[in-house]
């Protein structure tokens, strides 16, 4: 089983039937308790091929964006690009990245709000033609930098998750839309479509119904103005079960057919991000100081053990600086796993061991770097592991410089039967080619090797 060397050069462990997820844990934290006890990652590739079947089992006629920024690691930019997957990207370092994978400019939409001139200027060099815009101040920038851009015109949703405080709101009004029209019209920038985005937090699907009602009003608006439009772009906001995928195409299908039939030279696309990646990644983090304290020092919200028993604070070696950085500006979408780490006995804790109330915090003692404020879990020890799932969005970013802190390391696998999903798909060894033959990028142990053929 071999694991992550460096960005340009890793493996993927490929899994006999039999050995699983749970296995691989076992296998690193054990292999992490006798090294140095840092924290790390298993990347499970098969559940991106999955996740694209029932993309394509259910939402079909729409084609997805991989947003980049979501997940940015060579192996899923690879193996998506293999799929067959569209790229949304917020910057040059990420139109460098999937561009290096031999992707074409036309399946790259540069989505940033807010664009550097300097950036502008390198997706007009490297051919990246589609990008999004939501106001006067971006379309003139667009307009001295991009000659041949080919704008999608970012429209506001009434997307009103209940949590407005501090987010920044993008996006244009319907009468901002006309404004933008005329101005792209005296510019000379070809506006080609329109975008809207839907938040994953937000329940109600009534907002789709109003996105797609008003992105057709745009449509007609920019027919009148001469514009040819043939791209809709429904944004993100999958949360990456098949339930809200269904629940969404549901509410959509019918309003598209109406709006956008088929046969009206109108390509619908969408950028998932998170929907892709969350459920791939897990991370096991190290325990690295424990304090004891009165359970009465929690505030409600969590069932008391009992007054006279005592409550526990754990710190990790991982926090919001570093992989739970999207605990700042969102709540944690994973519950915390025990992992008892024993290199020689391998136990973990029983079912029927007592709970405590606990408080999990990152290393830095910053009161920001608080990652699970209450949770029910047994007595742990310094140099226990938890396990958190759903680690796959926004989590894999370079570190800060707090403490030198290391990247986590990460370990790719996949089962032998998700390789041969993929086959069966109709991806060759030649679209496999830079995912699995390039020396430089995915190598295998001579154990590991497998035969190409279907």
């Amino acid at each position: 089983m071999k694991g992550f060397i460096d960005d340009a050069n890793y493996f993927v462990s490929l899994l006999d039937e039999g050995t699983n997820l749970g296995d691989v844990i076992d296998n690193y934290v054990n292999e992490h308790t006798l090294t140095g006890k840092n924290a790390f990652f298993v990347g499970d590739l098969g559940k991106i091929v999955k996740k694209h079947s029932q993309w394509q089992n259910v939402v079909a006629q729409i084609k997805p964006f991989y947003t980049v920024k979501c997940n940015s690691t060579p192996a899923v930019l690879e193996i998506l690009a293999a799929l067959g997957t569209g790229f949304a990207c917020s910057s040059k370092t990420e139109m460098a990245l999937v561009q290096e994978l031999g992707v074409s400019p036309e399946n790259i939409i540069y989505i940033s709000p807010c664009k550097q001139v300097s950036q502008i200027k390198y997706a007009a060099k490297v051919g990246v033609n589609i990008m999004t815009c939501d106001s006067e101040v971006e379309l003139k920038k667009i307009a001295r930098n991009h000659p041949n851009a080919k704008v999608l015109l970012h429209i506001a949703t009434e997307d009103n998750t209940g949590d407005e405080e501090g987010n920044m709101k993008f996006g244009a009004t319907l009468k901002n839309c006309r404004h933008i029209l005329e101005c792209a019209k005296e510019l000379d920038v070809q506006i080609t479509g329109v975008k809207f985005h839907v938040s994953s937090a937000c329940k109600e699907s009534q907002v789709y119904v109003h996105a797609l009602s008003d992105a057709r009003c745009v449509f007609d608006m920019a027919g009148e103005f001469g514009f040819t439009m043939n791209i809709l772009d429904i944004g993100g906001g999958f949360t990456g079960t098949e339930f809200q995928l269904e629940e969404v195409n549901h509410v959509i299908s019918p309003l598209l057919d109406v709006y956008f039939p088929e046969g009206s030279g109108i390509k619908i696309i969408s950028e998932p991000g998170s929907y892709y990646v969350s459920s791939a990644f897990t991370l096991a983090v190290n325990i690295i100081a424990k304090k004891v304290v009165e359970s009465d020092k929690f505030s409600s919200g969590v069932e008391k053990t009992g007054s006279d028993e005592p409550a526990f604070v754990y710190y990790m070696n991982d926090g919001v600086y570093g992989s739970f950085a999207s605990k700042l500006s969102e709540d944690l979408n994973t519950i915390p796993e025990v992992h008892k780490a024993s290199s020689i006995t391998n136990n973990k804790y029983k079912d029927d061991e007592p709970l405590f109330t606990s408080s999990l915090w990152g290393p830095s003692c910053d009161e920001l770097d608080h990652i699970v404020e209450k949770c029910l879990l047994p007595e742990l020890n310094v140099g226990d592991w938890l396990i958190f799932d759903n680690m796959g969005a926004d989590s894999l970013h370079e570190p800060s410089a707090f403490n030198d802190r290391q990247r986590p390391a990460i370990y790719y696998m996949m089962s032998f039967s998700d390789w041969y999903e993929m086959q069966d798909a109709g991806i060759t060894s030649d679209t496999m080619k830079n995912f699995f033959f390039v020396p430089s990028c995915i190598q295998l142990s001579q154990e590991d090797s497998f035969s190409t053929e279907a």
